[in-house]
Protein backbone atom coordinates (compact mmCIF):
# COMPACT_ATOMS: atom_id res chain seq x y z
CA UNK A 1 0.00 0.00 0.00
CA UNK A 2 2.78 2.53 0.76
CA UNK A 3 4.30 1.85 -2.68
CA UNK A 4 1.00 2.69 -4.37
CA UNK A 5 0.76 5.96 -2.43
CA UNK A 6 4.32 6.83 -3.51
CA UNK A 7 3.48 6.12 -7.15
CA UNK A 8 0.29 8.19 -6.91
CA UNK A 9 2.20 11.04 -5.27
CA UNK A 10 4.91 10.94 -7.97
CA UNK A 11 2.27 10.92 -10.69
CA UNK A 12 0.51 13.89 -9.09
CA UNK A 13 3.81 15.83 -8.90
CA UNK A 14 4.56 15.09 -12.57
CA UNK A 15 1.11 16.32 -13.59
CA UNK A 16 1.54 19.45 -11.50
CA UNK A 17 4.93 20.13 -13.13
CA UNK A 18 3.39 19.67 -16.58
CA UNK A 19 0.49 22.00 -15.71
CA UNK A 20 2.97 24.67 -14.54
CA UNK A 21 4.91 24.35 -17.81
CA UNK A 22 1.90 25.43 -19.93
CA UNK A 23 0.31 28.86 -19.44
CA UNK A 24 -2.94 30.37 -20.69
CA UNK A 25 -2.92 33.61 -22.67
CA UNK A 26 -3.65 35.63 -19.53
CA UNK A 27 -0.94 33.87 -17.55
CA UNK A 28 1.56 34.32 -20.39
CA UNK A 29 0.73 38.02 -20.64
CA UNK A 30 1.31 38.44 -16.91
CA UNK A 31 4.53 36.43 -17.11
CA UNK A 32 5.84 38.63 -19.94
CA UNK A 33 4.47 41.86 -18.45
CA UNK A 34 2.54 42.67 -21.63
CA UNK A 35 -1.07 43.10 -22.68
CA UNK A 36 -2.90 40.02 -23.93
CA UNK A 37 -3.45 41.72 -27.31
CA UNK A 38 0.32 42.25 -27.61
CA UNK A 39 1.04 38.61 -26.82
CA UNK A 40 -1.53 37.59 -29.45
CA UNK A 41 0.27 39.75 -32.04
CA UNK A 42 3.64 38.24 -31.15
CA UNK A 43 2.17 34.76 -31.46
CA UNK A 44 0.31 35.49 -34.71
CA UNK A 45 3.47 37.03 -36.14
CA UNK A 46 5.47 33.91 -35.39
CA UNK A 47 7.69 35.52 -32.75
CA UNK A 48 6.23 33.44 -29.92
CA UNK A 49 5.34 29.74 -30.30
CA UNK A 50 1.73 28.94 -29.42
CA UNK A 51 -0.08 25.67 -28.81
CA UNK A 52 -3.79 25.47 -29.58
CA UNK A 53 -6.08 23.13 -27.70
CA UNK A 54 -8.84 21.33 -29.65
CA UNK A 55 -11.18 24.02 -28.32
CA UNK A 56 -8.95 26.66 -30.01
CA UNK A 57 -7.56 28.09 -26.74
CA UNK A 58 -3.98 29.30 -26.81
CA UNK A 59 -1.36 27.75 -24.54
CA UNK A 60 2.23 28.93 -24.10
CA UNK A 61 5.19 26.90 -22.93
CA UNK A 62 7.07 28.55 -20.06
CA UNK A 63 10.47 27.69 -21.56
CA UNK A 64 9.45 29.46 -24.81
CA UNK A 65 8.46 32.55 -22.81
CA UNK A 66 11.81 32.49 -21.01
CA UNK A 67 13.64 32.28 -24.35
CA UNK A 68 11.52 35.13 -25.70
CA UNK A 69 12.38 37.29 -22.69
CA UNK A 70 16.06 36.47 -23.16
CA UNK A 71 15.80 37.78 -26.71
CA UNK A 72 16.46 34.48 -28.45
CA UNK A 73 13.84 32.37 -30.20
CA UNK A 74 13.42 28.78 -29.05
CA UNK A 75 15.89 26.53 -30.82
CA UNK A 76 14.39 23.99 -33.21
CA UNK A 77 14.98 20.32 -32.46
CA UNK A 78 18.23 18.86 -33.78
CA UNK A 79 18.18 17.16 -37.16
CA UNK A 80 16.51 17.88 -40.44
CA UNK A 81 13.14 19.61 -40.31
CA UNK A 82 10.41 17.58 -42.01
CA UNK A 83 8.01 19.40 -44.33
CA UNK A 84 4.22 19.23 -43.96
CA UNK A 85 1.71 20.70 -46.41
CA UNK A 86 -1.79 21.38 -45.06
CA UNK A 87 -4.43 21.87 -47.77
CA UNK A 88 -7.75 23.05 -46.35
CA UNK A 89 -10.09 25.99 -46.96
CA UNK A 90 -10.65 26.26 -43.18
CA UNK A 91 -8.11 28.83 -41.96
CA UNK A 92 -8.71 27.95 -38.30
CA UNK A 93 -7.92 24.28 -38.79
CA UNK A 94 -4.82 25.10 -40.84
CA UNK A 95 -3.58 27.40 -38.05
CA UNK A 96 -4.25 24.73 -35.41
CA UNK A 97 -2.30 22.07 -37.30
CA UNK A 98 0.51 24.44 -38.30
CA UNK A 99 1.09 25.80 -34.81
CA UNK A 100 1.11 22.43 -33.12
CA UNK A 101 3.43 20.81 -35.65
CA UNK A 102 5.78 23.81 -35.71
CA UNK A 103 6.16 23.51 -31.95
CA UNK A 104 7.49 20.01 -32.56
CA UNK A 105 10.05 21.25 -35.07
CA UNK A 106 8.28 20.62 -38.39
CA UNK A 107 8.19 23.06 -41.29
CA UNK A 108 4.55 23.61 -42.19
CA UNK A 109 3.17 25.22 -45.32
CA UNK A 110 -0.50 26.09 -45.78
CA UNK A 111 -2.68 26.08 -48.88
CA UNK A 112 -6.26 27.37 -48.88
CA UNK A 113 -7.31 25.56 -52.06
CA UNK A 114 -6.44 22.58 -54.22
CA UNK A 115 -4.82 24.92 -56.76
CA UNK A 116 -2.57 26.44 -54.08
CA UNK A 117 -1.77 22.96 -52.80
CA UNK A 118 -0.70 21.72 -56.21
CA UNK A 119 1.49 24.79 -56.71
CA UNK A 120 3.10 24.22 -53.30
CA UNK A 121 3.85 20.57 -54.14
CA UNK A 122 5.44 21.61 -57.44
CA UNK A 123 7.55 24.24 -55.72
CA UNK A 124 8.89 21.94 -52.98
CA UNK A 125 7.98 18.31 -52.31
CA UNK A 126 6.62 17.91 -48.77
CA UNK A 127 7.24 14.88 -46.57
CA UNK A 128 3.49 14.51 -46.05
CA UNK A 129 0.30 16.21 -47.29
CA UNK A 130 -2.71 16.67 -45.02
CA UNK A 131 -5.63 17.06 -47.40
CA UNK A 132 -9.26 17.99 -46.77
CA UNK A 133 -11.76 16.18 -49.01
CA UNK A 134 -14.38 18.92 -49.19
CA UNK A 135 -13.12 22.15 -50.72
CA UNK A 136 -14.78 24.57 -53.14
CA UNK A 137 -14.12 24.35 -56.89
CA UNK A 138 -11.52 21.54 -56.92
CA UNK A 139 -11.97 18.98 -54.13
CA UNK A 140 -9.38 16.91 -52.34
CA UNK A 141 -9.96 13.81 -54.48
CA UNK A 142 -8.97 15.73 -57.61
CA UNK A 143 -5.87 17.12 -55.96
CA UNK A 144 -4.89 13.64 -54.80
CA UNK A 145 -5.29 12.34 -58.36
CA UNK A 146 -3.13 15.15 -59.79
CA UNK A 147 -0.39 14.63 -57.21
CA UNK A 148 -0.37 10.87 -57.87
CA UNK A 149 -0.29 11.37 -61.65
CA UNK A 150 2.68 13.74 -61.43
CA UNK A 151 4.69 12.16 -58.64
CA UNK A 152 3.54 8.54 -58.28
CA UNK A 153 1.82 6.75 -55.43
CA UNK A 154 4.83 6.19 -53.18
CA UNK A 155 6.56 9.57 -53.47
CA UNK A 156 4.47 11.70 -51.10
CA UNK A 157 2.32 10.26 -48.29
CA UNK A 158 -1.14 11.85 -48.29
CA UNK A 159 -3.50 11.80 -45.32
CA UNK A 160 -7.07 12.71 -46.27
CA UNK A 161 -9.78 13.77 -43.87
CA UNK A 162 -13.37 14.96 -43.75
CA UNK A 163 -15.95 15.83 -41.13
CA UNK A 164 -18.76 14.27 -43.12
CA UNK A 165 -17.50 11.39 -45.23
CA UNK A 166 -16.37 7.91 -44.30
CA UNK A 167 -14.60 6.68 -47.41
CA UNK A 168 -11.48 4.97 -46.14
CA UNK A 169 -11.63 2.23 -48.80
CA UNK A 170 -11.90 4.76 -51.61
CA UNK A 171 -9.04 6.79 -50.16
CA UNK A 172 -6.83 3.70 -50.07
CA UNK A 173 -7.75 2.76 -53.64
CA UNK A 174 -6.90 6.26 -54.82
CA UNK A 175 -3.49 6.13 -53.14
CA UNK A 176 -3.96 7.96 -49.84
CA UNK A 177 -1.80 6.85 -46.94
CA UNK A 178 -4.69 7.22 -44.49
CA UNK A 179 -8.22 8.58 -44.19
CA UNK A 180 -9.83 10.18 -41.14
CA UNK A 181 -13.61 10.35 -41.35
CA UNK A 182 -16.58 11.14 -39.20
CA UNK A 183 -16.35 12.00 -36.33
CA UNK A 184 -13.33 14.08 -37.35
CA UNK A 185 -10.92 15.12 -34.62
CA UNK A 186 -8.01 17.51 -35.40
CA UNK A 187 -5.94 15.83 -32.68
CA UNK A 188 -6.19 12.54 -34.59
CA UNK A 189 -4.98 14.32 -37.72
CA UNK A 190 -1.92 15.59 -35.85
CA UNK A 191 -1.22 12.10 -34.53
CA UNK A 192 -1.54 10.58 -38.01
CA UNK A 193 0.92 13.16 -39.35
CA UNK A 194 3.39 12.40 -36.56
CA UNK A 195 3.17 8.67 -37.27
CA UNK A 196 3.83 9.14 -41.00
CA UNK A 197 6.67 11.59 -40.37
CA UNK A 198 8.15 9.30 -37.75
CA UNK A 199 8.19 6.39 -40.20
Amino acid sequence: MPDKRKRDSASTREQADEDREWLTLGQAAAYLGAAQSTVRKWADGGRLPTFYTPGRHRRFRRSDLDAFLAGSPPAPPAGERRRVLVVDDDAGLRAYVRTNLELEGYDVREAASAQEGLAAVEEELPDVVLLDVKMPEVDGWNLLRRVRERHGVETIPVIMYSGELEQADEAAQRGAQAFLGNPFDPARLLEAARQVLGS
